[in-house]
């Protein structure tokens, strides 16, 4: 077995993911896909913190547009990614891969809040932990949140797994001449203000050298090349692009 680059990485899902193509609710079909994902970085023994968006099933910045107040659609959000972290957590454990949902928001009835000491622990003993509700706070998104927990758990990488192949100069999805971008800089990405991650979460990973990477959630075995330090997607890193 391939000794892994990375030995402890921070996956960062959009809740969009968990929508498979209807892009709403949760698809138990993709759910599966992506827990079998994971479980395969896990058999390399790297630790693995995961965040997840919850954009599958409700946006605090959607919602204020059509008249929900910003800072309550915030909340709604944050609640919706517990929801999702709540099925990932279902799904990893069906494939026998022990896992923990850590939630920003107190709620112990149904997972432990997020302690940064804990949370360690929990990897250290093979665990997934799955982060949950965001920052807390409004205003944050959950790209933000990762890049703060990836700096508060010493992960060695930001995954940030989306739907397509990597960092592109314009939307591949819209645009057939779509350059992409094999390795860019911390800096160029907020500079040319590339929608993949936003400029408070890129500053964070800057400011703290935390590579992050840009990849494919949906093509098999791209989480794990990425972990073993296979050319996967985009890398953003500074230094010479």
């Amino acid at each position: 077995m391939l000794r892994p680059k990375y030995k402890r990485i921070l996956l960062k899902l959009s809740g969009e993911v968990f929508g498979g193509q209807k892009k709403y609710g949760i698809d138990l079909e993709t759910l599966n896909i992506v827990a079998q994902e994971i479980k395969s970085v896990k058999e390399l023994k790297t630790d693995v913190a995961i965040v997840v968006g919850g954009g599958n099933i409700f946006r605090g910045v959607s919602g204020a547009i059509h008249g929900i107040d910003r800072a309550t659609g915030d909340y709604m959000g944050m609640l919706a990614t517990v929801i999702n972290s709540l099925a990932l957590q279902d799904a990893l454990e069906k494939l026998g891969v022990p896992s923990r949902v850590q939630t920003a928001i107190p709620m112990q009835s149904v997972a432990e809040p997020f302690i940064r000491r804990r949370a360690i622990r929990h990897m250290e003993k093979g665990r997934v932990i799955i982060l949950a509700a965001g920052t807390g706070n409004p205003y944050f998104s959950t790209d933000t949140t990762a890049a703060l927990r990836a700096a508060e758990l010493d992960v060695d990488v930001v995954l940030k797994a989306t739907k397509v192949g990597g960092v592109y100069d314009k939307d591949p999805v819209h645009f057939s001449d779509a350059k992409k971008f094999n390795k860019i800089s911390h800096m160029e990405l907020i500079q040319k203000r590339l929608k993949v991650m936003d400029s408070t979460a890129a500053s964070l990973c800057m400011d703290n050298k935390i590579p992050i990477i840009v990849l494919n959630l949906m093509k098999k075995g791209n989480i794990k090349s990425a972990v073993e330090g296979k050319k996967v997607g985009t890398l953003v890193e500074d230094g010479e692009c």
